[in-house]
């Protein structure tokens, strides 16, 4: 089934497919991109304000993506995972995920799931985990990202990280929002993490 968002998930593969990482490669590699599309009702978030700004702050290589996102951005069916109760209004407010592709996504896929995940300034999203093993790539540089029980460390657009099956991992944005690309796959793709940090975890 022909979608509207079928560019859209050509920019997103296009972006992924130039990355120079060999694990980066090996999961694309591992996709069937051939994917049917799935009618969902557009779910608009309070966090959508902030991709302006990751717009502007997107590199060379992920602008076509990041352009075409912020276009068609009320019209997708952005997701969060928790909820006030969980970490508060300001953390709700500036937090959200689009699934791309996966078990609930804009494209069916049951082998892996991935999207974006928005973050506005000046936010802690605490200490986590879950079974699948989740890559990242940050389309906005300056935040910190923690993994184990390592300390923070400023990650840079385009950079890689990884985080393994149960690994706990955090990320804190400054003065800036954050805009990344993730990848699940290995384990439920609809799971809520275990949390295992505060939302004021880290702050400076």
């Amino acid at each position: 089934m022909t979608t509207k968002f079928d560019e859209l998930l050509w920019r997103f593969h296009g972006y992924l497919a130039a990355v120079d990482d060999a694990l980066v490669r090996d999961a694309v590699a591992r996709i069937g991109w051939t994917m049917p599309g799935r009618q969902l009702e557009p779910h608009p978030l309070a966090c959508l304000r902030h991709l302006d700004r990751a717009t502007e702050l997107a590199p060379p290589a992920a602008k076509p993506l990041v352009q075409l996102l912020a276009q068609q951005r009320t019209e997708l069916h952005w997701g969060q995972t928790y909820s006030v109760s969980d970490f508060g209004k300001a953390f709700i407010d500036n937090y959200g995920w689009l699934e791309m592709f996966g078990t609930r996504g804009h494209f069916a896929n049951e082998e892996v799931a991935a999207g974006l995940l928005m973050l506005g300034p000046d936010i802690v999203y605490p200490d986590h985990h879950h079974v699948a093993e989740e890559i990242y790539i940050p389309l906005t540089g300056g935040t910190e990202w923690r993994m184990g029980e390592g300390g923070f460390r400023k990650r840079e657009a385009g950079e890689i990280v990884h985080h393994a099956s149960n690994v706990n991992h955090a990320m804190r944005t400054a003065g800036e929002p954050l805009l990344a690309l993730y990848i699940w796959r290995g384990g439920p793709l609809a799971a809520k993490s275990t949390i295992t940090g505060s939302a004021t975890q880290g702050r400076h």
